[in-house]
């Protein structure tokens, strides 16, 4: 899944466009990590506790969101963005959301290709190539009889 927070994906043509998507949580501060953190305030500097507690979301909120692209059939987000704000002075909301959308890598010979979309795009074409050909047993291949006893046949 490609994700961007730009409009458009260098090297890439949107085919389609899925919607918006979004992912959502809503978290309640631990009364413990609250307690240190408002220690650690008094001295200045990093307040690891919260820090980790909204890399922490941001991670589940993109996963949510990608999971709802993926459901609609896209392969990339764009204009992705995060939202944070408090609800009531306890919980924090944190948001991330873009537009779903199907992409297609250019290839080296249309113009506006990049390095990333030509390598994609070869991955794609070996991948086409690969499922086009049927398996075919060899030449001298002779199928044996299977042992066990005979399948039921049906009166005539």
């Amino acid at each position: 899944m490609i994700i961007v927070t730009t409009n458009e994906i260098p090297g890439f043509r949107i085919l389609a466009i899925h919607g918006e998507v979004m992912g959502l949580t809503v978290r309640a501060r631990d009364f413990g990590a609250s307690w240190t953190a408002s220690w650690k305030s008094l001295g200045g500097g990093e307040i690891s506790e919260f820090t980790q507690l909204l890399h922490e979301s941001r991670l589940e909120v993109m996963g949510r969101m990608v999971g709802d692209a993926q459901r609609r059939g896209a392969n990339a987000i764009i204009a992705m963005r995060f939202d944070t704000s408090e609800i009531a002075g306890q919980w924090t909301e944190v948001c991330a959301y873009g537009t779903a959308v199907s992409v297609q890598a250019l290839g080296p010979e249309e113009p506006g290709s990049t390095p990333q979309s030509i390598d994609l795009w070869q991955r794609d074409q070996q991948m086409r190539q690969m499922s086009s050909q049927r398996f075919s047993p060899p030449d001298d291949f002779q199928p044996r009889p299977m042992s066990g006893p005979a399948p039921h046949q049906p009166p005539q």
